[in-house]
Parts: C-alpha cells; structure tokens; sequence
C-alpha cells in the first residue's frame, strides 16, 4: 500500500473532472470511473480519507533541541508528517525554555522529553493539561557520568563514584586543581550534575559543555592522548559504538533515585528517564490525524544509534538521514499514517 499526498490527490481529482466533461457525463464509461476509484481506495489504503487531511494549512511547529539523537526523531516525526499533507515550520529551542512554549501554543510538538531532567515547570503543566503526553518514544535512555577504561589505572577503585574522593586529582586540569573536572551537560540542560557534586561534597570543577558537539569533540581528543576525562553523556548515543567507555556506579536503590536528596556515603547518582512524545494542548482539536499518528511512532535506540553515526561520523545531512530511514522502514510507519487517517 502506497499513500499519496495532497499534489497526486488534487492531480486524481483533475483527473476525474477531465474526464467526465471530455464527451459529457454519458458518454464517460462508468467503469472507468470504478476502476479511477478502486485505485483511489488503494492508494489511500483502503478506508483513508482524502477530503480532511491536513484539516488546516496552519504549520505545526515542531522542536529542534541541540542534541543530534532529538534531531534524528524530531526529522523523521517531521517527515511522516510531511507525508500526510501538513505544513512543518522547525523551532529551536532550550530543552527547559521549551516547556512555556509548548503550554502557550506557540510550539506544538516536541518528540524528545526527557523524564528526568525537565525542571519544575513542566510536571505542573503536564498536570494542568497545558501540555498533553502523548507516550513513550520507545528509547532506553541512560544517564549518568562516563571515563574512559584508562582512568581505572589512574583512579583504582573506579567504577565506584567513592574513589573520586580519593583521586580528584587524576581528573584535575591547571584550572581546577586541586579539584577534579567534571564536564557536565549545556547549562540550558539543566544543573543536575552539578548540583549532585555540591550535594556530596566531591571535590570536583563542575564545568558546563558548550554543546554536545563541544563534549563529543574534548570527549575524543582526551582519548586519542590519553588524557584525563570524565564527563556527563546519555545513551543511546553514536559514541558508545564507536569507543569503549565505562560508567561510574552508585549504590542501588528501591525504587527511583532521588537525585536531589543525596549524601556523601548512600549516593545513588542519576534517576534514569522515559522519553516522552509531548504536544500543546490544543494539538489535537487542531490536526487529530497527526495527533494519531505521532501517539503510534516510536524509534528503538538501534534506529536513533545509526542515526546519529550516519550525521555525527559521516556528515550526512540530517533530512536525508531521515528520509533513508523512511526508505527502510515503510513497513513499520505505513500503519501508523493508514490508521491515523482513518
């Protein structure tokens, strides 16, 4: 089953009009017209309508974070979108600055929350109904802080977070001795790991990365010297296929972490997220179709890992990314757009 967009709709439609008023409505044989109309029924997938989609010419304004994972789902959403005939304006915004945004109607999808690092805001929108949650993505995120397998020999006692008590210094630069350095998410991110430093007393610089281009980049070339490194990163993420990394640890919990009632001896580091698709509240009174169809997508970490290595590594443009994915996957997402169009 192939679905088509509005230009093959307005072209059927031509079509149609052509020949009825060639030789007049009587002349025109009506079995042409049955056959013109089975092939609509299949191109449009059986029960789909071709009369309300896009419902308005309004574009949905979708959100661009500055991590190149978001950028891979929020492409694809875009261009499933695309494919049913809507107009999609890109927005970028501040992972916690969105959340206003979203709640007044002046951004209408984001297809990235990340559960644990969404600040004070949001939960009360959510429970407001500002900001309406439309499921799962599908990801399984981790979080936490990374070093290369080098460092143990530099700090025994790693992977526990307790030996950086001991060898801050093994992480230490000119400018922070004699305290270790962290590198921690973008300030726009959030101050989680900071704020996790100062909660435990760990002799650590909490320093903010200016981009995830920038962590990646200091990321790599500590490593091709061997130089100390310990930093903030996310997975699923291209950089675990390409080099080896180990996690520090924390002691285990009951339940969720806590991330803001720490101490020095039962630390249990970072609460792990759920990725959430998130839309302003008027979304689907506005395009119901699209609401359906982006509450079924979800992307596994394989699908946002080749990716983010096919525009981190390789350079390709991000568009073109997505659309291969669509290439490669139409057995995935055609459901999605023939039942939301139903």
């Amino acid at each position: 089953m192939k679905l088509i967009g509005p230009q093959e709709r307005q072209m059927f439609a031509r079509t149609i009009s052509m020949a009825l008023a060639s030789k007049g409505e009587k002349m025109f044989n009506l079995s042409k017209v049955a056959s013109l109309a089975a092939v609509t029924v299949l191109a449009f997938g059986g029960a789909v309508s071709a009369g309300n989609v896009p419902e308005t010419d309004k574009p949905i304004k979708v959100i661009m974070n500055d991590w190149t994972g978001q950028h891979v789902s929020t492409k694809i959403a875009g261009a499933l979108l695309q494919k049913m005939g809507y107009n999609i304006e890109y927005v970028s915004a501040g992972a916690l600055p969105q959340h206003p945004g979203l709640a007044q109607g002046n951004l209408h999808f984001q297809a990235e929350v990340w559960s644990n690092n969404v600040g004070d805001l949001y939960p009360k929108m959510v429970e407001s109904g500002e900001i309406v949650v439309l499921g799962d993505l599908g990801l399984e995120p981790r979080e936490g802080w990374i070093y290369p397998p080098y460092m143990e020999e530099k700090c025994p006692g790693l992977p526990s977070y307790k030996a950086l008590y001991d060898c801050a210094q093994a992480f230490a630069t000119a400018e922070s001795f004699p305290n270790g350095r962290l590198i921690t998410y973008p300030a726009d991110w959030g101050t989680r790991s900071r704020d996790i430093v100062a909660g435990i007393d760990l002799p650590f610089n909490a320093v903010a990365g200016g981009s995830e281009g920038a962590m990646i980049a200091e990321l790599t070339s500590a490593m091709a010297t061997k130089s100390p490194i310990i930093t903030m990163m996310w997975q699923p993420h291209w950089i675990f296929a390409a080099h080896d990394f180990n996690w520090v640890e924390w002691n285990p919990v009951d339940g969720e972490c806590i991330e803001e009632d720490q101490e020095k001896d039962t630390a249990c580091g970072f609460s792990q997220a759920t990725v959430n698709k998130v839309v302003w509240s008027g979304f689907e009174e506005t395009w119901p179709a699209a609401f359906k169809m982006l509450s079924m997508m979800t992307l596994t970490n394989a699908d946002q890992n080749a990716g983010i290595l096919e525009v981190d590594n390789k350079g390709r443009d991000i568009l073109d990314v997505a659309d291969e994915w669509l290439a490669n996957n139409e057995a995935t997402w055609q459901p999605w757009i023939a039942a939301a169009m139903k």
